[in-house]
């Protein structure tokens, strides 16, 4: 993992650099915008790397919401035959070439990042007095001074709820709320887009995500450090954002229709006033 300390490291101090010096270290609102603004684009910079990803992960929703015709006659050809239904599942996925866990490509991508953030936040403790874990993954020692030192709205962004300042826990409140909303809404929109799957194992994922994760960001939300509550809220909102875009511009195609059997003449009902066709009695 250390070389994603230091990427996240170079990305936010290379930021928080350019921001110094259009802003010249304003300080306003008991404010780091420098600071603030760094993390802002840390996100928009990792949102614009993995936007490849992003793409790949909304047309892999369109392509399974085009396929629900056929996900739900398969559920009922095979209903009570779970591992039946799950081979014709995998066979229509590579029929399609649809990958059903496309769409949570982005969002395992984007751990090792954010723990890489975690990390790196944590990391920036003032009662650390060691040159050598100060200078850690490309600091200096002023910029290391400065971070530790930085607020938002007069919250230490380094600071975590539990640090027992009053102004931490209102500023990483506010946030805890706002990160676990803006978490609910991406993933119910990106389940809302898909709809929600045949496939028993991709709807409990589906689950998880909707319901599993806001929760336990509810907990952990307590001991991240208010730059790590902001870095995740931030990418959420763009994320919304992003994901409205994406659907207008890459609207999804019509469903797949279901394959229906053809009706045989031998089981049809005969036409009303149709005679039966009787073999002709050979004469003698």
């Amino acid at each position: 993992m250390s070389f994603i300390y230091h990427l996240i490291s170079n990305i936010l101090l290379f930021w928080h650099s350019l921001w110094d010096r259009v802003l010249d270290g304003a300080h306003t609102l008991s404010t780091d915008w420098a600071w603030v603004l760094g993390i802002v684009f840390l996100v928009l910079t990792v949102r614009a790397v993995l936007f490849p990803l992003f793409l790949r992960q909304v047309r892999s929703q369109q392509a399974i919401q085009r396929l629900q015709p056929k996900f739900a006659e398969l559920k009922a050809k095979h209903q009570g035959d779970r591992v039946a239904l799950q081979q014709e599942l995998a066979e229509l996925y590579q029929r399609e070439k649809v990958s059903p866990f496309g769409a949570f490509l982005p969002m395992l991508v984007q751990i090792p990042i954010f723990i890489g953030l975690l990390h790196v936040l944590r990391h920036l403790n003032p009662d650390i007095t060691n040159p050598i874990t100060r200078t850690l993954y490309g600091w200096s020692e002023t910029q290391f001074a400065e971070a530790s030192r930085a607020e938002l709205f007069g919250a230490p962004i380094a600071a975590g709820f539990n640090s027992g300042i009053g102004t931490v826990h209102i500023v990483a409140g506010v946030l805890i709320v706002a990160m676990i909303t803006t978490t609910f809404l991406t993933s119910r929109m990106s389940i809302l887009k898909s709809g929600w799957s045949e496939n028993p194992q991709q709807r409990t994922v589906q689950r998880i995500m909707l319901y599993g994760i806001p929760v336990s960001l509810l907990f952990s939300g307590f001991i991240f450090p208010v730059g790590v509550i902001l870095y995740w809220t931030t990418q959420n909102l763009f994320a919304l954002g992003q994901q409205i875009w994406l659907n207008r511009r890459y609207p999804a195609g019509p469903p797949v229709e279901p394959l229906v059997p053809a009706v045989r003449a031998a089981t049809s009902t005969p036409q009303v006033g149709a005679k039966p066709n009787r073999g002709r009695r050979a004469s003698r």
